[in-house]
Parts: structure tokens; C-alpha cells; sequence
């Protein structure tokens, strides 16, 4: 285990300091700076190796994170990415993206700050790209088989990453002109620079994958032309169906989806010439929603140099401590101070949108009130009405479901209540051989259930291909699933 008096000897939590906030919103690099290697290694060596890691819990991938702390904090890092990578296809992403579930199931954390388990992982994974040892592994053999993934988000590269691996001829559709779904144009360069998936796709190359790049599936090449030419199907959409809002006002120039923001504004770093890009250069912006969607439309906004920017969230503010209807070692719903936040703007909670107001068919600002619980509803609370000044509106209120792209018309697979597509404990949509999974099966979710299920759904495939399969499946979309592959 790591250091046996580590959590009595360094009771501090201390996390990756991030770069001067004057600094960082001049450009558009990753907020976090490397950690000191002492720090880092004191920090792995407050891991407790609990007779019951319930870390393994909290984590859908099952990491093995007491003994990548051990490694670590050994100054094993050869050895340390080698644990890691059991698990986990990409933890550069998961470390730099993921919210940490795992933190929140971590044993020290009952009666002290929890392990910093999202930075030990990420700076396993840093120091190992840096020194070399991430290599590609292609298959001893192949198998004859083929699949055809459908999207390249965090859920379709595990899903593909794994199949290559044992055999199977992959091929990834992505309607984007570059892969990475999500990842690649969702997602700021201050949170995660591209060459972080850029050196992923080159060892998936090495390995055998094969990229269609700027194919629109259901359009450009049909469902059921694929289902044809290929042994299996494996739906990796995503969940990019926006919540909308609809009320008066919501017309007016200046509303807008928050991806269509972050998008373009994700190319433009990337060199892109976007025309009639939404700039917020100058302007009163306000974000109707406070997850992570909205702190990225935040963060951008910034750094367009926006004169304002507020953001509202129609339900209370969270607690800073762990509710007692939450307890260890489930995940809390706290307030967080994200690094968007920390730059600025103003964050408001219990605001009820009312209505979008304009001049000419232009936004002039948003008409709010306070939210009063009625009956168990969230209303608007009379008399209390005011007018934010606003020249643009991003809405961040996350995502219905997975887009249809005649997913139903052409290979007949179904679409459950919620909107995703349906399946069944094994992955498999009502067609046989077309498979779902990450968001566009389980809804918006997180990144690391996104590759956690893409592992699991691997797994299926291989079956299904091959009549079993050596392939781990961490996770499963149902409690039916929980038969071993």
C-alpha cells in the first residue's frame, strides 16, 4: 500500500493550482498547471488501501485506484499507467473532465478531505505520455469480423479501441470533420487542449481503427447500408438533443442553444475562419443553467471579454457540506466553484425565467423572478419580476435525448420514454447486431460512464461476434445485465 501513515502525516488535501485568472483568460490553455512531484506523491500517499476500497465503488469503471496511488506514490509510474489503463481507455479525458465520483466514495474522506484521486490519475497518465509509455497494441490476429461504430465521442473510441484490440476491423463514422465528438468541439481548450485527443486517434490508427470522418450516418450512408456491410452496429451518438424553452420572447435574435456558441467558438481556436460566429465581445450575457455546460459557456465568454456575464439557475443553491439525504458514499450535490467561476460573473439561484424581452427583434434582456415552490412546482413568484440587461442568452439546460437521424426508419430499433435509444441488458437495441451505448442509450451522462459503458458494450459485441469474449465489462445499462460476458 502507499505510505501506511500517509493520511495521519498529511492531513491537507492539496490540488493542482491553477494558473493566475488575469493570466489564463488572455488565452485559451488549460487552466491547471502540473503539481509538484513531492506534493504529488505526498498526496497519492494519503491513500488508506481500505480493506473495502469503496473508491472501486464510486467509480463506474472500477479504476484500481489504491494501487495506482501505491505505484505513484513508489515513484512507479511505468507501472502506475499500466493499472490505470487496465480500466481505463482515455484517463487524460476522465482526469481532466470527470466530476470524480470516486472522491466522494473515498473512505478518508468520512472525517477528512478525500484522497485527490482525479489528480494522481491524471498526472499518471501526463508523466506517461511524456516518458513514452503510451504505445499502441494491435491484435496477434484478426478475426474476420467487422463493426461500424457511429460517433467518436469518449463512449465510440472505447467501443472501438477495445474491439480493434482483439481482433475486429473497426471502422469509426463521425459526421464531424475531425474525431472526437463531444471531446473535440463540446469541450474548451481550457479545459482540455485537443492534442490530448489527437495523440489518442494516432495510436488508434496505429492499432488498426480506421476514421470516416465528415460522414453524416442516415443521411450520407444509411443504417441499414451499414447493418449490411458490417457484422455489427454500434449507436454512439450521443445525447445532443438541447432542451429548449419555450416562452415569449424566445425568437428574438440573440437566443441561443449553448452548443451553438461553444461549437464555433471551439473551431476558432482551432484556426477555423467561422463566419457569423456568436461573439460576446462587449456584450451582457446570461446563461440560463448551472452545470457544466453553462460554466463553459461562462469560461468562453470571458474570454471573448464580455461585459457581463450572469448566470441563472431556477433551483437553490446547493450546499457547500454533504446533506444528511446524500450521506458517504453516495455523490452529493454541492456547490462548486468551478474555474469559470472563479474568473467572474455573477451566479444566481432561485431565478425563474419569465420571459425573453427585445426591441426590433433584437434581445434587450431577460425578464426574471424568484422562484416560489408551489405544490411541489417551481413558479415564478409575483411581484418580483425584474429585467437583467442582456444582448445574448445561452441556454445550458442539458440534453432530451439522442437525435433520431432515422435510426428508426431504416434499421427499426426503437427509442424508449426518455428518448434514448432503447436496448436491452446486453447492449443490444430490438434490431439484432445494432448496439447502443454512452449517452445515446443511457441520456446525458457523465464521461466516465460514457467509457465505462463503450468497454462494456464492447464486451457484448465480442460475444455476439465471436460466442464469448475476454473483454472486461465494468458496468451494465440495467440490473439485468449483471451476468458475467
Amino acid at each position: 500500500m502507499a505510505d501506511p501513515r500517509g493520511f495521519l502525516k498529511v492531513r491537507q488535501r492539496e490540488t493542482q493550482p491553477r494558473r493566475p485568472v488575469p493570466v489564463r483568460i488572455m488565452d485559451w490553455k488549460e487552466v491547471y498547471e502540473a503539481q509538484e512531484k513531492g506534493t504529488l506523491k505526498a498526496q497519492a500517499g494519503r491513500c488508506m488501501d481500505c480493506g473495502v476500497p469503496f473508491c472501486h465503488q464510486g467509480c463506474p469503471l472500477g479504476n484500481l485506484i489504491p494501487e495506482w496511488n501505491d505505484l505513484m506514490w513508489r515513484d512507479k509510474g511505468d507501472e502506475a499507467i499500466e493499472r490505470l489503463h487496465a480500466t481505463n481507455n482515455f484517463p487524460e479525458f476522465t482526469g481532466r473532465l470527470c466530476p470524480a465520483p470516486c472522491e466522494a466514495s473515498c473512505v478518508l474522506g468520512i472525517n477528512q478531505p478525500a484522497v485527490t484521486i482525479k489528480q494522481v490519475e491524471v498526472s499518471i497518465i501526463d508523466e506517461a505520455w511524456d516518458n513514452g509509455w503510451v504505445t499502441p497494441l494491435p491484435p496477434a490476429r484478426l478475426t474476420g469480423k467487422t463493426v461500424a461504430v457511429v460517433g467518436s465521442g469518449p463512449a465510440g473510441l472505447a467501443v472501438a479501441q477495445q474491439l480493434t484490440r482483439v481482433g475486429h476491423t473497426v471502422a469509426v463514422y463521425e459526421r464531424d470533420d475531425k474525431i472526437g465528438g463531444l471531446l473535440r468541439y463540446g469541450i474548451p481548450d481550457f479545459k482540455m487542449e485537443k492534442e490530448q485527443v489527437d495523440r489518442r486517434v494516432e495510436q488508434m490508427k496505429a492499432e488498426g481503427t480506421r476514421f470516416r470522418t465528415g460522414v453524416s450516418v442516415g443521411a450520407d450512408v444509411t443504417w441499414e447500408q451499414l447493418r449490411r456491410r458490417y457484422d455489427a452496429v454500434v449507436v454512439c451518438t450521443g445525447a445532443t438533443v438541447p432542451r429548449d424553452l419555450p416562452m415569449p420572447g424566445r425568437d428574438l435574435d440573440g437566443v441561443h442553444f449553448a452548443m451553438d456558441y461553444l461549437v464555433p467558438a471551439n473551431r476558432a481556436v482551432a484556426g477555423e475562419t467561422i463566419e457569423n460566429q456568436i461573439n460576446a465581445h462587449g456584450k451582457h450575457v446570461v446563461i440560463l443553467g448551472g452545470g457544466d455546460t453553462g460554466a463553459d459557456c461562462l469560461g468562453t465568454a470571458h474570454r471573448h471579454g464580455a461585459a457581463s456575464v450572469t448566470t441563472l439557475a431556477i433551483g437553490k443553491q446547493p450546499p457547500a457540506e454533504r446533506a444528511s439525504h446524500q450521506p458517504w458514499p453516495t455523490f452529493p450535490t454541492l456547490f462548486e466553484v468551478a474555474s469559470a467561476h472563479e474568473e467572474g460573473g455573477e451566479r444566481t439561484y432561485l431565478a425563474s425565467t419569465v420571459e425573453f424581452v427585445g426591441e426590433n427583434g433584437k434581445l434587450t434582456g431577460v425578464k426574471v423572478a424568484e422562484t416560489e415552490f408551489v405544490d411541489g412546482k417551481r413558479l415564478p413568484k409575483a411581484g418580483t419580476e425584474r429585467i437583467i440587461p442582456a444582448d445574448l442568452v445561452f441556454l445550458s439546460l442539458g440534453f432530451t435525448g439522442a437525435e433520431p437521424a432515422g435510426i428508426t426508419e431504416q434499421v427499426h430499433a426503437e427509442f424508449d420514454g426518455r428518448g434514448n435509444v432503447a436496448r436491452d441488458g446486453y447492449y443490444m437495441t430490438n434490431t439484432e447486431g445494432v448496439f447502443v451505448a454512452g449517452d445515446a442509450g443511457r441520456g446525458q451522462s457523465l464521461i466516465v460512464w460514457a467509457i465505462a459503458e463503450g468497454r462494456a458494450a464492447a464486451a457484448a459485441v465480442d460475444k455476439y461476434l465471436m460466442g464469448s469474449t475476454i473483454l472486461p465489462a465494468p458496468v451494465a445499462p440495467t440490473d439485468r445485465a449483471i451476468a458475467v460476458l
